[in-house]
């Protein structure tokens, strides 16, 4: 069969010059994202969050604090650790003793990157800048990140000079007399331990 030849209006398909078609961004190749490899784009992620002012994606925090041969004192750290995850909505929070008591720096380093961690934040649960914090603390972290290469981490300041608290100090003081003058119950800090009276 003879097929005729089909004419079309010349304004239909507009024309472009070899020039126009080399400068014109409608006639460039896509960059598609899936011309990366999966480790460029995972390198990408890291760089990114990593350069953020905050705590992001891929970031744990460890609160650590001395450690304690008594059990209610290091059960009070798990309390706090589920009290900053739950105000601040961070996704890895795990609690680590320096010393005396389990979880380690080191067991709670390698929790966090099991859970996908690629910037761990060591928090000192302490209020000044002593051995521990400036030493001890460092140590064990560079310890524990030596097992997890291409894992970055810091040592944060203690607790220190902060405005806030003296409120929790002040806190503190004014329900303990409250408790001394029958007012109130002992705190969950002195529950059961008969400590916050008042010596004659």
């Amino acid at each position: 069969m003879l097929v005729k030849s089909l004419s079309f209006p010349s304004n239909l398909f507009p024309s472009f010059s070899a020039s126009e078609i080399g400068t014109d961004q409608r006639w460039a190749p896509s960059k598609s994202s899936n011309s990366l490899s999966f480790s460029s784009k995972l390198q990408f992620l890291r760089k990114s969050t990593q350069n953020s002012s905050g705590v992001g994606p891929g970031d744990a925090v460890i609160i650590v604090d001395h450690g304690s041969r008594r059990k209610e004192s290091n059960l009070m750290l798990n309390e706090f650790v589920e009290m900053f995850r739950h105000k601040t909505g961070y996704q890895i929070v795990e609690p680590a003793h320096m010393e005396l008591a389990e979880p380690s720096i080191g067991d709670a380093f390698q929790s966090c990157v099991q859970q996908g961690a690629h910037r761990v934040i060591i928090s000192p649960f302490f209020l000044g800048p002593g051995r521990h914090w400036s030493k001890d603390i460092p140590s064990l972290s560079a310890e524990a990140a030596k097992q997890h290469p291409g894992v970055s981490y810091i040592v944060t300041a203690p607790l220190g000079l902060h405005e806030l608290l003296v409120d929790v100090v002040n806190d503190r003081i004014n329900y303990c007399l409250k408790h001394v003058a029958g007012e109130a119950d002992e705190c969950s800090v002195c529950a059961g331990t008969g400590k916050c009276i008042l010596n004659q």
